[in-house]
Formats: C-alpha cells, sequence, structure tokens
C-alpha cells in the first residue's frame, strides 16, 4: 500500500489515513500505517538503514483522514508538546442519525474503556481508569433523517467521538453498529478533515484539509462539505 501523501519536507509528513487501517501494529498483524509510510521511505530515499518515524497522534481504526508524522526525533517531541498545549488542533467530520436539540455546545463526560469488549462508555468521575473527555461541536446541516456535525476534538479519548455523539447527543454516527446504528453497514461515517498546527522547526503555522471518501452517509452532504472544505 503506498500512502496519500499530502506534505512532507525533512522534518514532518502528512498523510490520509485509509478507514480501517490501524495506526501501528496490533493484535491483528494486518497492515499498519506506520510501517506502511516508513516502508515507502525506506524504498523511495534507499535508506540502509531503519528509517525513524515519530507517531504524535492517533486515530481509532474506523476512523479515516490526517494525521502528521515527525521524521526527527526533534519535531516529534515539538509536535508532542504542542498536542499537548492544544496548539495542534483536529477537527472531525461526522454524520449523525437525527438532529441534536442544539446546533452548537460543549460536551464534557468521563469515558472508560472495556478492554475485553473493545468498547468506551461513560462512567462516574471517580471511578478508577474513567478519563475526562471533551469536545465542541457544530451541526453544519441536517435534513429529516441525518445532521453533518463538525467537531473540534479536545481530549482525545478512544472512540470519544463515536460514544459522545451517540450517548451524550442520543444521535449515533452513520453506520455505527457498536454504538447504536443497527440499520446502515459499511464504513463508519467519521473523517479527520482539517489538521492545523506549527511546523517543528520553521514556525510556520499550518493547515491541511482533506475531504471524506464518498461513502454513502457522507455522499448525503455532498455539497455541503465541499464548502466547508476549501
Amino acid at each position: 500500500m503506498k500512502p496519500n501523501i499530502v506534505f512532507e519536507d525533512n522534518h514532518i509528513i502528512v498523510v490520509v489515513k485509509p478507514q480501517n487501517v490501524s495506526v501501528q501494529e496490533d493484535e491483528s498483524k494486518d497492515e499498519d500505517l506506520l510501517n506502511i509510510i516508513k516502508n515507502f521511505i525506506k524504498v523511495r530515499d534507499k535508506k540502509p538503514g531503519r528509517v525513524f518515524l515519530g507517531l504524535v497522534h492517533r486515530l481509532d481504526r474506523p476512523t479515516g483522514g490526517l494525521m502528521v508524522f515527525a521524521k526527527t526525533s526533534k519535531a516529534a517531541a515539538r509536535l508532542s508538546e504542542q498536542l499537548k498545549s492544544k496548539g495542534l488542533k483536529k477537527k472531525y467530520l461526522c454524520v449523525v442519525n437525527g438532529k441534536p436539540q442544539i446546533s452548537h455546545d460543549l460536551l464534557t463526560t468521563y469515558l472508560k474503556k472495556d478492554e475485553k469488549t473493545n468498547t468506551v462508555y461513560i462512567a462516574p468521575k471517580l471511578e478508577e481508569g474513567s478519563k475526562e473527555a471533551k469536545l465542541e461541536y457544530t451541526v453544519i446541516s441536517s435534513n429529516d433523517k441525518y445532521s453533518l456535525i463538525s467537531v473540534d476534538l479536545i481530549t482525545g479519548r478512544s472512540h470519544q467521538i463515536r460514544v459522545q455523539m451517540a450517548k451524550q447527543l442520543n444521535c449515533p454516527i452513520y453506520a455505527d453498529f457498536k454504538y447504536g446504528d443497527k440499520v446502515h453497514k459499511g464504513n463508519l461515517c467519521l473523517w479527520a478533515y482539517e489538521l492545523t498546527f506549527s511546523h517543528p522547526t520553521t514556525k510556520q503555522n499550518l493547515r491541511f484539509v482533506s475531504e471524506p471518501d464518498q461513502i454513502p452517509g457522507f455522499k448525503l452532504f455532498a455539497n455541503e462539505i465541499e464548502k466547508l472544505i476549501k
């Protein structure tokens, strides 16, 4: 598999992660994005040794969209600091079933992951292992059955957007069988469409956008997405 490269220089590489590809190797031993990029760089640049590639942030396996990787240890450290200080920002698009009662809001809760079932649930604040989860959302467009939502992810918990849409808004994401959509099948309608950060060496403010794959849920709002991704 050849990586979909959006931007690359000596310090960073920005790519579009395909849906249903793990960011790094897991128990399935399926091909993962980290090794796909490493192998591509090794062959392209004819590198004799190991290729360094720093994993700065993650996307859940079913989620596609923009990711930045560091090509040097210095870049990795500086991007990681930006992630901690909220300088590195990620926005997502999702199509949900129904329409939130409030068109723009900040959602806060506590989440805990059940490793045995690979599911995440809302948990009491003081329950061991629970972590605070925050996101800000805006309804871009709605029809009788579905809504297109832009999400500004403030904390990056596993399955966070999926759980908060389903359990706090009662609007499960289109084709998210695990968290409440028992009707639609296929790829999850969740996409990391915007990535902004400061270049780790030049300090230039960078912004990248990516149009989501044309899967059924996103096709319902093709015109709205085209206007948003500019």
